[in-house]
């Protein structure tokens, strides 16, 4: 019995470690140069998942919507790769994975810029950009939610007025606003507030 035992247990921990977040995104970390440098061709579309890795940096530079600012910031940072981190998921409703790449300064880390790409007859466009540092964004289900640190005329950099979450959905060929929220810190030390715009 102990064995049989043993032998389930093991299954169990198995079937656990193979399951999937339930996300249907693949995460990845920053760009290392060493990985961008022998980057080849992306692989045609997989017709069993519709996930297709691409060079995230060549994307960025080559695209006309990415502002010269960010181009230009896109280094790597010393051993640590290039400041961006990239997500595969389903935004749009298209049979391939979309793209969204976060881009960061060097410097701190900071988000300074949030783009996603659509799969077009096999050409990744530019479908959404955010460009209003500091900015990061993430795939929520089926929804793009950015958050946002909104600064007033005399804020420290480490101590912004308010953050504002938006959260977006793909339709009618275009990302539209669902709703969002704004969380604004206090400068006594007291609760922050928060309001939120259906």
């Amino acid at each position: 019995m102990i064995t049989v035992g043993a032998v389930l247990a093991a299954i169990a921990l198995f079937v656990a470690a193979c399951g999937t977040g339930g996300t249907g995104t693949r995460d990845e970390g920053p760009a290392h140069a060493s990985a961008v440098a022998g980057a080849v061709a992306s692989p045609s579309p997989s017709t069993t998942t519709g996930y297709r890795r691409v060079d995230a940096v060549a994307l960025i530079k080559k695209d006309p919507a990415v502002s010269p600012t960010v181009k230009r910031g896109l280094k790597p940072c010393g051993t640590d790769g290039y400041p961006i981190d990239v997500t595969y998921g389903y935004l749009t409703g298209g049979s391939v994975n979309d793209i969204l790449i976060n881009v960061s300064a060097c410097s701190d880390w900071v988000g300074i810029g949030t783009y996603v790409y659509r799969d077009v007859a096999g050409t990744y466009k530019n479908v959404f950009k955010a460009e209003d540092s500091p900015v990061v964004a993430e795939i929520d289900g089926t929804d793009l939610t950015v958050t946002k640190q909104v600064y007033d005329t005399d804020d420290q950099m480490s101590n912004p007025s308010r953050e504002t979450v938006i959260t977006y959905r793909w339709k009618a060929g275009r990302f539209n606003e669902r709703y969002r929220h704004d969380t604004y810190y206090s400068r006594t030390g007291g609760d922050a507030a928060s309001a939120s715009d259906n």
